[in-house]
């Protein structure tokens, strides 16, 4: 949803556990629970070097970056920049094609 200042609306963690409540009949305290333990699943696999594929979706996976060669921009010298693991999502094709048509995703 568009807000009027031309921002894309974002939503948060309180957003989905609204939804929930509201599309299952669970309590806001039960829904809650149950998106801390969604989040709390996926951060674990990531965490352990699984993928996530969530069909329709997309899918999480953490990608290791390997040590390179850099240069800091402010004084131009050579630096080693460590490697380190970065998250990466890739939206499945429903997704791309739900987004870019405008279709509504089934409730």
């Amino acid at each position: 949803m568009w807000v009027g200042n031309g921002t894309p609306h974002c939503k948060t963690k309180a957003d989905f556990v609204d939804l929930i409540y509201e599309r299952t009949g669970y309590s806001k305290r039960e829904a809650g629970e149950v998106v801390e333990a969604v989040i709390a699943i996926i951060r674990h696999a990531l965490r352990d070097g699984d993928k996530v594929k969530i069909s329709g979706f997309g899918t999480f996976a953490v990608n290791q970056k390997h040590a390179r060669r850099g240069r800091n921009p402010q004084t131009g010298e050579p630096i080693t920049i460590v490697s380190r693991r970065v998250l990466s999502f890739r939206p499945s094709q429903v997704l791309k094609q739900r987004v870019n048509n405008g279709a509504k995703a089934e409730s």
